[in-house]
């Protein structure tokens, strides 16, 4: 299985290639990509440098095109599909349809991967996007439990990846509309959950903090309290007289104990999400993973978790918590 992990910089795309990384996705400084942050992100230049860097230790670099532009803005989104050409990534990670058709016949030899953003969760969606927009590999969204998963590798026309470890989202990805209610800017188009112009942080006299999203309250927090990126999803709520996580809680989805089931499914890739987060997480995480997988490679028949694997995934969770997610779920 190819370990894939993130860059948000290219200080995080040599820590992986270090760590372990077969392949880093990343993506561009603008709304062409779903984690359009201030101050993340690469440029042309420093695409081209990461990409040279990578395949010089035989390693891959995926580029992120993976939200879903108005038809107003599609030009930008297919200009750079020419860039990534241009610039030699070794694959596009895409969702919206007009992208990976012009992709497919602009760029044939461009190998194009259905993004978590495509939503692809059944047979009929994988056949779909791989007779119309030859596809090479689909990522499937976080909402599978795992014997979904190895349905879907028995069947599925192409190779699948899965999320193996970093934030949960609990929505079909492609199909959030919660930001969209608050701020008015769509998490699939814009590239962010929160965009940053509408988040709001408050201190009080007591220490705590409390955080708005576009002028509404989603969370408070106590004097040292940790505090995360925040979203509406994962916000704290008054709900009959109960203030609580009443959407999702704050945790990481982390896959490591299924690692040997996934494997004998035929999952083709693992991925880790991050894009947003450090050098340190990168590296930590990345090597982690490494350790597992080649130690499964090694002797499969013997694989069991280290717990010292287990900790330092937890210390660099969302909450220091972690969750198997949907893939737990006994119905399905």
């Amino acid at each position: 299985m190819q370990l894939v992990c993130p860059a948000g910089n290219l200080p995080a795309l040599y820590a992986a290639v270090e760590a372990g990384a077969d392949a880093v996705y990343l993506g561009l400084r603008d709304e062409t990509n779903a984690r359009s942050f201030p101050g993340l992100n690469f440029d042309a230049a420093e695409v081209r440098t990461g990409v040279a860097h990578a395949h010089a230790r035989g390693r891959k670099v995926y580029l992120a095109l993976n939200t879903y532009p108005d038809p107003a803005r599609l030009p930008h989104w297919l200009g750079t599909v020419d860039l990534a050409a241009e610039l030699g990534v070794d694959a596009l990670i895409a969702a919206d349809p007009a992208v990976l058709d012009y992709a497919a016949r602009q760029h044939p030899a461009l190998p194009r991967h259905l993004s978590v953003q495509g939503s692809a969760t059944t047979g009929p969606a994988l056949r779909y996007a791989h007779e119309r927009f030859g596809i090479a590999r689909a990522v499937l969204p976080r909402v599978l439990s795992v014997q979904q998963v190895e349905r879907l590798c028995r069947s599925a026309p192409v190779p699948l990846e899965v999320f193996a470890f970093g934030s949960l989202c609990i929505m079909v990805e492609g199909r959030c509309q919660l930001s969209s209610h608050v701020t008015g800017k769509s998490p699939n188009r814009h590239g962010v959950c929160s965009p940053a112009s509408f988040v709001r942080w408050e201190e009080q006299a007591d220490g705590s903090r409390s955080v708005r999203l576009n002028g509404r309250l989603i969370d408070r927090f106590q004097p040292g309290e940790p505090a995360g990126y925040p979203t509406v999803c994962k916000g704290r709520y008054d709900v009959d007289g109960q203030t609580f996580h009443a959407l999702e809680e704050p945790t990481s989805l982390n896959t490591l104990e299924l690692l040997p089931r996934l494997a004998e499914a035929g999952i083709a890739a693992l991925k880790i999400e991050g894009r947003q987060r450090g050098v340190a997480y990168v590296r930590a995480v990345a090597g982690t993973w490494r350790r597992a997988i080649d130690r499964y490679l090694t002797d499969p028949q013997h694989w069991r978790v280290e717990p010292n694997w287990q900790a330092a995934l937890s210390e660099l969770a969302e909450g220091q918590t972690t969750t198997l997610g949907p893939y737990h779920r006994d119905w399905h």
